[in-house]
């Protein structure tokens, strides 16, 4: 479990353990499978849906011998008062419900004993409709609702991440009350084995993996070690939220690209200025965090990071999540982020993929 968090990753990160390492491009593979399934073409029958059936869709994304099997697949519907022009297009607005993940179970024996566990993965793309780009934009901070947040707390999140995974339409039930049911069957099948739960996304999916764990661990009592894998994620709560994520046990690793403005967003975090100590710049900070805070802007990062830098790309490049897998396969350390040992990486991968093929 010591790559899953349990130590939170202390001695890991820099420089960047290989097994690690590897790790974190596995789950990778299972958010670029999310992107892979969804119907991008806004012309299509079957525009913002999965392109394949649970049963084959990680052998379509070159996942077959990961040791997976999909038992889930995951919409999220987006409530936003859409602006009146969109009327003019309809294609851009329509459906409101959207695939945005699934749900994947370890059914390989031999990927069981590797992890010591029974692994399941919940994972999510990233922002790919016009509606989740306007609940993007929703980045002011919002109450939780009460069966998501414990007395005497006052933990708040974005409104229109928050929307995206609460509401619900005819015929569709919200993500979070697919997930939630999805999460109970999981513990009534496996209440005999050793589990763990890894929530994974990017960018709007990285903030979606944050929040499922948040509130999965608050609506399950019983849960085994759930752990966030987060690729170019944006702000999600406040100083409330990030405390309540760490009393109920969550260890979340952010993956950072330092020149990507996503992870800079929204809001700000007053608590890197106070960090800097002058008594001048307190005061000052003292005043804008409360105004800030007024104002339901003032955010918190949660969990443990592992920056990394792709200076001299665009912004697009910046973000993109195959730029991420890139810079975390090369990444030594610190003083040395490039370096020889993703060839060795690589190699490793290849050789359990060859092995899984023969057997």
């Amino acid at each position: 479990m010591e790559f899953q968090g349990i130590k939170n990753w202390d001695g890991l990160l820099d420089p960047l353990d290989d097994d690690l390492r590897e790790e974190i491009l596995r789950y990778g593979e299972f958010v670029e499978a999310a992107y892979c399934c969804f119907d991008f073409d806004m012309l299509s029958a079957t525009y913002a849906t999965c392109r394949y059936p649970t049963c084959t869709m990680l052998t379509h994304c070159g996942l077959g011998q990961s040791g997976y099997k999909v038992i889930k697949n995951l919409h999220a519907t987006c409530a936003v008062q859409m602006p009146r022009w969109t009327e003019r297009f309809p294609n851009l607005v329509s459906p409101r419900s959207s695939w945005i993940g699934y749900v994947a179970v370890c059914d390989d024996v031999d990927e069981i004993a590797r992890l010591g566990r029974r692994d399941v993965v919940i994972a999510f793309r990233g922002t790919a409709t016009c509606s989740e780009w306007l609940e993007n934009l929703r980045a002011t901070l919002t109450c939780l609702p009460d069966d998501m947040a414990p007395e005497n707390s006052e933990p708040m999140v974005q409104s229109g991440l928050l929307s995206l995974y609460t509401s619900k339409n005819e015929g569709n039930p919200s993500l979070q009350d697919t997930i939630r049911e999805e999460i109970g069957s999981i513990l009534n099948t496996y209440s005999n084995e050793s589990l763990s739960i890894t929530v994974t996304g990017h960018s709007l999916g990285a903030a979606l993996a944050t929040l499922t764990a948040y509130d999965i661990t608050t609506k399950f009592s019983d849960l085994p070690m759930v752990t966030v894998v987060s690729f170019g994620g944006p702000r999600v709560g406040n100083k409330s939220f990030r405390c309540q994520l760490e009393k109920n046990g969550i260890k979340v690793l952010r993956i950072v690209n330092s020149d990507d403005p996503i992870t800079k967003v929204p809001g700000f975090v007053i608590d890197d200025v106070e960090s800097q100590g002058a008594a001048t710049l307190a005061r000052l900070t003292s005043w804008l965090g409360k105004y800030m805070e007024d104002t339901q802007w003032v955010y918190a990062e949660v969990g443990k990071e592992l920056k990394l830098s792709s200076k001299g790309n665009n912004v697009a490049k910046c973000h993109d999540l195959k730029t991420y897998l890139h810079l975390v396969n090369n990444f030594v350390s610190s003083s040395c982020p490039l370096g020889a040992t993703a060839k060795k990486v690589v190699s490793k991968r290849k050789q359990r993929e060859r092995k899984a093929v023969v057997v």
